[in-house]
């Protein structure tokens, strides 16, 4: 028995979309999500693992490019990926960026194994390698499965199946710091990446033996000379937004000016040369089809707003709200759950109507929404309000991943489906790392800025207390003009409460008891390791004696009157006047002394018993006056103590201002992208797809003028 006959396109290509039944269609479905699903894990699972990997393989200097090297491999090779499966077929190269991700993640995994030794200078550094490894297997596979459902499924059905798509990347979000967090804490982290390689293999043999080759049919050479040169344009460009953002580089270093112009004179040898091949990576004339232009723009907008709602937002739960640095990632699933629901919602929705634009249209009029609404943070926002504003940020997120990818595909030829697809995926992946680098920037100015605005306002509220109002002020003044030192962005610790900072100078207010009054060794040693106390505080209690601060005044008291006691006892007059002349002794005792007649001295024992008890009166007085020097003392400390704390307090206070103020800005930047990215979208034809009839072939898209 036969099998029947494929379908064909006019041009002859197999119509995959008529031809495979639907079984065969959710198994290739399957592999392509779940390989989508490795890639998308891996941005947001190893993120929890990276402080006991730093432990481990000691490389705090290389922290960030962990990361950044798999961006830059990532969004280097998107377009690429995206012709060659066009002039190969999606097969191959999905399987090969599978292969090519697992052999990333197995050698990230072994990374610091002393069978590896000093390969590529020592364990941290092998990470970043086998990391930008990594990335370039991951890029095929964004670049090519969002074109396979263009294979698989007919136009009207494709928004469903790209809203599949959008939830995988929201559902790794949630699962990924999860995942992350308990492998590195029960297992180890080396699993973080170990645990892609099961899941991969099932994804390579779904889509090894389920899967067609799924050929375009262009017979063209590989336009090499224009991959290089895009590799030339993007990869520069992304260091030099990488460097410029970074306090040790910033914009104007001769590094971030010298990637600037490599990658801008790559760009211009790229264009010359893609006029020219009869198939370049990515042809201009691509750029000629409006829904192309406008949807690339509009992505790359997006893709700004899209990653700065994210990043930032995670960053405002955590030195905002109190929310842990772990806890963060999974603070954000509102957001995720609006997310997928947009984006599987739409996509239902955009197959039954026919239209996506609409849809496009109504996520980001949402989207605005919830960036106009986060943009009015503050410091005191509840959390209830903050989840709120994350849904419908989400909600409005949502629909426009997988309806741009559907609008670029019903614009191009069959056979430019996947350098479009790729091509959009480029555009949004450059949106992001623009944006996150020029928000960057916004931030670390802005905190700065905020943060001087707010400590004035704190010293203004404490204008009872000249000295705390003294020390904010200065603090403020210093920042303002840039000699003081600012506050940093570190996302991996979470910012003290009110609670912990009065807790901390409770215990330090203990401590500092105990050193006055009793000279408590431990005591002391604890106040001189606290990190709160200025240098010139610690010093006055480097040579507090055993006993306490009147220690030696009562030491001292007691001697004398021990001394002047036995001369009493013994009747020698020369002594007890030696003594008693003593300029240290208290004036109102040396006259008291003086007058004592020096024939009580010739009396019996008994007739002296008087001037005994007088001079036991004056050893307590003597005792009660450094006890009245000690209480002066702690007195003084404590008070001070109680100072540091509302400065600190208050401190805390503006810091969280300053954030939330900041942070707010940064969403009015957001709303602007957001609002560009609705502009362009509104200059997007809106191609109407007919209602499919069973058993009737589709008709060609047309656009609504």
């Amino acid at each position: 028995m036969t099998s029947p006959a494929p379908v064909t396109h006019a041009d002859g290509r197999i119509d995959y979309a008529k031809t495979l039944d639907h079984r065969t269609k959710m198994m290739i479905l399957f592999g392509v999500l779940l390989g989508l699903f490795l890639s998308a894990l891996d941005q947001t699972i190893v993120g929890t693992a990276m402080p006991k990997i730093i432990s481990q393989l000691h490389g705090l200097d290389l922290y960030t490019w962990v990361t950044t090297a798999y961006l830059l491999a990532n969004t280097a090779l998107v377009p690429i990926y995206g012709k060659l499966s066009d002039l190969y077929g999606r097969k191959p190269i999905l399987m090969f960026g599978i292969f090519v991700f697992l052999l990333g993640s197995a050698l990230c995994g072994m990374a610091g194994e002393p069978f590896l030794g000093n390969l590529f200078g020592g364990g941290m550094m092998q990470l970043v390698v086998f990391r930008a490894l990594q990335g370039a297997g991951g890029a095929a596979l964004g670049a090519v499965a969002f074109a396979i459902i263009a294979d698989l499924f007919e136009p009207a059905d494709r928004p469903r199946y790209q809203g599949l798509f959008g939830a995988v990347f929201g559902l790794s979000s949630v699962i990924g710091p999860l995942a992350g967090g308990w492998l590195t804490d029960h297992v180890s982290w080396r699993w973080v990446f170990y645990v892609n390689l099961p899941l991969g293999v099932v994804a390579l043999l779904f889509l090894w033996f389920k899967m067609p080759r799924l050929a375009s049919g262009v017979k063209a050479q590989v336009d090499w000379l224009g991959a290089a040169f895009i590799l030339g344009f993007a990869v520069p460009l992304l260091l030099a937004l990488t460097f410029g953002a970074d306090a040790a580089y910033g914009w104007t270093h001769p590094t971030v000016l010298a990637l600037f112009a490599g990658s801008f004179l790559s760009l211009v040898a790229f264009l010359l040369v893609e006029r020219r091949h009869p198939s370049p990576i990515i042809p201009l004339s691509l750029f000629k089809n409006p829904t192309f232009t406008w949807g690339s723009l509009a992505r790359f907008m997006f893709g700004a707003a899209f990653l700065g709602a994210i990043l930032f937002l995670s960053l405002y739960l955590v030195q905002v709200q109190g929310v842990s640095a772990t806890k963060a990632g999974t603070a954000t699933i509102p957001l995720t759950f609006g997310l997928i629901v947009g984006a599987v919602t739409s996509g239902q929705i955009a197959s039954r109507m026919g239209k996506y634009k609409p849809l496009m249209l109504v996520g980001l009029s949402l989207m605005m929404l919830g960036f106009f609404w986060l943009s009015t943070l503050t410091a005191d926002t509840s959390y209830g309000s903050v989840v709120t504003r994350m849904v419908l940020l989400g909600l409005g997120m949502g629909p426009a991943m997988p309806l741009y990818t559907t609008a670029l595909q019903l614009a191009v030829k069959p056979q430019e489906i996947g350098v479009a697809t790729s091509s959009g995926q480029f555009f949004q992946q450059m949106g992001s790392t623009i944006g996150t680098a020029i928000f960057g920037a916004v931030l670390s100015a802005g905190v700065t800025q905020h943060l001087g605005t707010a400590l004035a306002d704190q010293a203004k509220l404490n204008a009872g207390n000249s000295t705390v109002a003294g020390q904010l002020t200065t603090i403020a003044e210093k920042i303002k003009s840039g000699t003081g030192a600012t506050t940093s962005v570190d996302r991996s610790q979470t910012p003290k409460t009110n609670e912990q900072i009065k807790a901390e100078f409770q215990t330090l207010k203990t401590n500092v008891t105990r050193a006055v009054k009793t000279g408590d060794a431990a005591a002391i040693k604890a106040i001189q390791a606290d990190t709160t106390l200025p240098a010139e505080a610690k010093a006055q209690f480097n040579n507090i004696p055993a006993g306490g601060v009147g220690a030696a005044i009562r030491d001292g008291t007691n001697k004398t009157f021990d001394a002047l006691e036995a001369a009493v006892k013994a009747g020698n007059y020369p002594q007890f006047r030696a003594i008693a002349s003593n300029p240290q002794l208290p004036p109102a005792l040396r006259g008291g002394l003086a007058r004592i007649p020096e024939q009580v001295f010739a009396a019996p024992a008994a007739a002296r018993a008087p001037i005994l008890a007088q001079l036991e009166q004056g050893r307590q007085q003597g005792l009660s006056a450094a006890d009245q020097q000690e209480n002066t003392v702690l007195t003084q400390a404590l008070r001070g103590l109680d100072d540091g704390e509302t400065v600190a307090l208050a401190a805390a206070r503006a810091q969280k201002v300053a954030f939330a103020d900041t942070i707010a800005s940064i969403y009015r930047y957001c709303l602007v992208a957001g609002l560009l990215a609705l502009l362009a979208t509104l200059m997007m034809p809106n191609l109407t797809l007919p209602r499919r009839s069973k058993g009737e072939r589709m008709a060609p898209a047309h656009v609504e003028i």
